[in-house]
């Protein structure tokens, strides 16, 4: 098995960390061939794209050093959040297509998808399967009753 790759949350990472929740993005820079839009200028380890289906739930959990930045290609997520160890209900606001979520490490978080969505999702740690569950904590934050969700005690 290879040494996970985990490195500790530091004050100055925290300082450079986005203060809202939707990332405000930069103008893209558009001519005749295109455009280019920038999303996200730091060091990472990750990105994957991920398909959901309309009906269907993510997360329900929070990293313990990860961050990731979730930019909506198509679709929305109904996107929940709170801080980790909060009994109170979490926020929620919807990501549209276009836009870019930002989640640091330790905040409970969840997403909902009322449509087919399509995302990219840039994080701290890589996502190797190892590296991946040494992180997340799973939570029941949102009740996934009515939605099609996953655990890892579902693989059998």
């Amino acid at each position: 098995m290879s040494k996970l790759d985990i490195d500790p949350v530091t004050t100055e990472e925290k300082k450079n960390w986005p203060g809202e929740v939707i990332v405000p993005l930069e103008k893209p820079f558009v001519d005749d061939r295109g455009a280019i839009q920038p999303l996200v200028d730091k060091m990472m380890k990750s990105a994957v794209m991920i398909e959901s289906k309309k009906g269907t739930l993510r997360a329900n959990h929070y990293h313990k050093t990860d961050w990731h930045y979730c930019y909506v290609i198509s679709g929305s997520i109904e996107y929940y959040y709170r801080p980790t160890g909060s009994l109170e209900q979490p926020e929620m606001l919807v990501v549209k297509k276009g836009q870019m979520a930002f989640t640091p490490p330790m905040v409970d978080h969840g997403m909902k998808f009322p449509e087919d969505t399509v995302f990219l999702t840039l994080s701290r740690n890589p996502r190797d399967q190892g590296t991946y569950e040494a992180d997340v904590v799973r939570i029941n934050m949102l009740d996934d009753a009515g939605y099609v969700s996953w655990c890892p005690e579902d693989v059998g």
